[in-house]
Formats: structure tokens, C-alpha cells, sequence
């Protein structure tokens, strides 16, 4: 690669590109213009993109993105009942490390959501719904996530761009009961207000927390900032308020339920007697050491042994090696910079989560990919990169596909795409039916 900068994104690989986006071409006072190559069309490919677009009048952008369709994880990421949150990256999740990881019903969010997302590469994944308890691992948002689509009503998944495989499989799934568990206590909970709130009110499940969890914490969190002191009395009230007989009778007639556990972390998978399938989970009980976001989970000694037959592990995303040229730090998962420059290779850039790791939101990604793109324009005013001698972007990189028989698929293939998934989304009253076939998208478009 030699463009005039570059920005990697997200852990995708750049060998062997096989689609591209590209902003047209166009001369400027600036001088020769700059060619800029952003690997990963997700949030924070986009972001870094617009943000030097809009700068710098004589950029010239091209996207690359390794599937068939752009906007990664904005696309793949989160649950289809909400839309307006999608903004989750990275290409790999962390392992649990314990015995029975591997064991048939156990998954990662990462593939699970991928699969009800319509992530092709998760396609099959075929979870198995007919236990009548499932476990999630986590106490972020992706496992509230999770949890809340587990429990819907069928009714409200109809209305979103959820993939028919997974409606399908969600209508026949016997799941009524999801416990998510996390090592630390309800203080240290990652999940936000809005998240939990909407969880409390989910039509035909009721919360189920431990009133033992949460005594005394009003005090606790007297002095907290206020989005962490607003999420734990909401989280109080659930637990001690005693519900009105209207309430009670409501509760009763609801088939389904899930609930909190703390200071819990997962020891082993539990197989049936076969040896194949999990059955349940052995978790040891912790304790705290410190207090606030800085505690520390110490187990106890104790154990504990909880029966489900779906394990789903909701700790955490982490971003992959890209090539051997660029540094990364493997204990962080993140590639080692500095307001995005690469350490020790000038001219590539890192924006989102294999930038900073795997935390924030959708407008922590925009302001951090503002940071690198800022980065970029920086280095061009003052003349560290060079754009002396003209770079020829994906003309260059057009002629290598070309050699291996590798044919782009553009930005106008992808709006055909776009256009045959919003028609088979309105026919079945859905704002899009996702093709989940690399090879039904080629066909699609004429490839």
C-alpha cells in the first residue's frame, strides 16, 4: 500500500481486497491530492472517511470493505430492534477459557448476534432453543441485547429487519427463562439505563432480582455520577418495590422471565451424559475487593452449579492481528498508537475499537475516528506524508484484482442489493429482508 495516509479499522485483513467504495476524483488549491485508503466500511471507517472529506477539499477516498455489502457492524452488529443504537465492531470475541467451552449450546454473542443479524459468515449457526433456560455471561448492553430477543413477543420482531431463519427459529424456541451473570456486583454493571429500562417494561417477561443484592446500595451510590446513581435505584426499585395486586396478577400470567445474578464467574460447562450438550454451569462466588468501577471479583471457594441448556458468553469483543508489518499489542487487542498514528510506521492510521479496544458507543466511535482523521490532516498540513508523486489508489489495487481474476463489487452493485432486500422487506411488511448469501448477492448483481 502507498497512499498518501492510511486508516485500518476494526482488525480487517487487507490482503486480497475485494470491495471498494470511492469518494470522485476532483483537483484542489491544496496541492496534489492526497489518496487516502480506509480498510472496513463500518462506523469508524465512515466517520475517519467524512471527517477528512469534509477538511479537506482535495482528498481522494477509497473504502475497501471485505464483504459484499458496506457499513460492517452498523449493518451486523446489534439487535434489529434497534436501529438507531447499531455500533459494535471488531472481528473477534474473547474466550472464557474454561472446560465445556466447546460443548454444543454454548456460543459467543459475537456469533449469535452475528447470526440473528444475518452476518454471512454466521448464517449456520442454527442455535439450539428447545432447553428451557438459557445463561448469558455479561452484564453490558450486547447481553441485555440478547436476552430482550430471546424474550420478545414474536409480534414486535415482525416489525424488524431481524433475519426470517432466525424469526423462525425464535417461534419454536422453548426458552422462557434467561439469567445474565456477571463476576462483580450491581455497581459494576456495564449496561445503561435506557437498556435496562426497556428490558423492565419487555411485554410477557418479568424481571426477577434478588432484594439480598441490593440492600443498603442507596448510600452507596449518594455521591456516584448520575448515570451510574439513576441505572442503580432504577435497578433498587425493581427489587424491593412490592407490586400492586394488578401488578402481581399480571406477573403470574407471564410465561416468561429473566433476571441478574452477581459475583458469579463461570467456572466450567456442565455436558449432559452424553458428553456432548451443556447442561448447566459451575460458577465459583466471588467477592469484592474495592469498590466503584475498580473492584476487583476474588473468588470465595465457594461454588455453585446453575442448570441451562444455552450458554452464551457476553465478555467481550477484541480485535485480530492485521499483518506481521503492524505492530499489536496481543494483552489489549488493540495496535499501538498515538491519536491513531501507528507506532513506528508512518502514514497508517487506526480508528475504532482495534484503536482503543472494545468500549463506547456510537458517538465514542465518531469522536475517536474525528481523532485519527484529525491526525491525518495534521500530518498533510505540516508535510509528514508524502503526496509529492501521484498515487494511483484503486487504479493500482484495481490491477492486482484484475490479475487474480478478482472482480469489485462497487458501491451502485451494492444499492441493487440494498434495493432487492428493502422489496422482499416491504412484502413481508419488514424494513428489509437481509440476504444472507455472499454467493445469492453475486448471482443478484450479475457476477
Amino acid at each position: 500500500m502507498a497512499p498518501g495516509g492510511a486508516c485500518w479499522r476494526g482488525g480487517v485483513v487487507p490482503r486480497g481486497f475485494k470491495r471498494w467504495l470511492s469518494s470522485s476524483s476532483s483537483s484542489s488549491s491544496y496541492g496534489p491530492a492526497p489518496r487516502v485508503c480506509v480498510v472496513g466500511s463500518g462506523p469508524a471507517g465512515f466517520y475517519t472517511a467524512q471527517h477528512i472529506l469534509k477538511h479537506h477539499g482535495g482528498a481522494q477516498v477509497d473504502i475497501y470493505e471485505k464483504l459484499p455489502v458496506p457499513f460492517g457492524l452498523v449493518r451486523f452488529g446489534v439487535a434489529p430492534d434497534h436501529p438507531e443504537v447499531k455500533s459494535y465492531g471488531a472481528e473477534d470475541n474473547r474466550v472464557l477459557g474454561i472446560p465445556g467451552e466447546n460443548l454444543s449450546g454454548v456460543y459467543s454473542a459475537r456469533e449469535f448476534v452475528g447470526w440473528y443479524n444475518g452476518l454471512p459468515e454466521n448464517r449456520d449457526l442454527k442455535p439450539d432453543l428447545s432447553c428451557e433456560t438459557a445463561l448469558i455471561l455479561g452484564h453490558g448492553n450486547v447481553a441485555l441485547d440478547i436476552a430482550r430477543i430471546l424474550l420478545s413477543p414474536l409480534s414486535l420482531l415482525r416489525k424488524t429487519d431481524i433475519t426470517d431463519g432466525s424469526l423462525a427459529a425464535l417461534a419454536c424456541s422453548k426458552v422462557k427463562r434467561v439469567w445474565l451473570v456477571g463476576r462483580r456486583g450491581p455497581l459494576q454493571v456495564a449496561f445503561t439505563i435506557k437498556e435496562l429500562r426497556e428490558m423492565i417494561n419487555l411485554p410477557g417477561a418479568r424481571p426477577v432480582l434478588n432484594p439480598a443484592d441490593f440492600m443498603g446500595l442507596e448510600n452507596a451510590v449518594k455521591d456516584a455520577p448520575r448515570p451510574r446513581k439513576r441505572l442503580t435505584e432504577l435497578m433498587i426499585k425493581t427489587a424491593l418495590e412490592k407490586p400492586g395486586e394488578k401488578t402481581l396478577a399480571a406477573q403470574a400470567a407471564t410465561p416468561r422471565e429473566w433476571g441478574l445474578k452477581f459475583q458469579r464467574s463461570p467456572q466450567e460447562v456442565l455436558p449432559t451424559a452424553d458428553g456432548r450438550r451443556a447442561r448447566g454451569i459451575r460458577m465459583a462466588l466471588t467477592r469484592l475487593e474495592g469498590s466503584g468501577d475498580s473492584a476487583k471479583a476474588v473468588a470465595t471457594g465457594d461454588v455453585e452449579e446453575l442448570e441451562c441448556g444455552l450458554v452464551l458468553s457476553s465478555i467481550g469483543y477484541r480485535s485480530l492481528p492485521l499483518d506481521p508489518a503492524v505492530p499489536f499489542d496481543t494483552q489489549r487487542g488493540i495496535i499501538p498508537n498515538s491519536s491513531g498514528r501507528v507506532e513506528g510506521v508512518p502514514g497508517l492510521y487506526c480508528s475504532g475499537w482495534v484503536k482503543r479496544g472494545p468500549t463506547g458507543v456510537i458517538i465514542t466511535t465518531m469522536n475517536d475516528s474525528f481523532d485519527t482523521a484529525q491526525s491525518v490532516l495534521e500530518d498533510l498540513q505540516v508535510g509528514a506524508l508524502d503526496v509529492s508523486t501521484s498515487r494511483e489508489g484503486f487504479g493500482a489495487v484495481e490491477s492486482i484484482l484484475r490479475s487474480r481474476g478478482v472482480r469489485p463489487i462497487s458501491f451502485s452493485d451494492w444499492e441493487k442489493i440494498d434495493a432487492a432486500e428493502v422489496a422482499r422487506g416491504k412484502a413481508a411488511g419488514k424494513p428489509r429482508e437481509k440476504i444472507v448469501d455472499p454467493q445469492e448477492m453475486l448471482r443478484l448483481i450479475g457476477h
